[in-house]
């Protein structure tokens, strides 16, 4: 009865992996750029990748 649920649906984000953002706790879909690194991606953007807690980086 669904037709539209076929994996191969290029449109479809669902079927694409996802995380959550450890600054803003939203959900972030897997991308293409992030092809490559996609176990490392930590961040959703480039504005909660500057406002990442520092523990351990004094910056001097």
């Amino acid at each position: 009865m669904s037709s539209k649920s076929s994996p191969s649906f290029k449109g479809n984000k669902s079927f694409l992996p996802s995380k959550i953002c450890v600054v803003c706790k939203k959900e972030m879909a897997w991308r293409k750029s992030w092809a490559k690194n996609w176990e490392e991606v930590k961040y959703c953007s480039e504005a909660c990748k500057k406002k990442k807690p520092s523990n351990s980086q004094a910056s001097s």
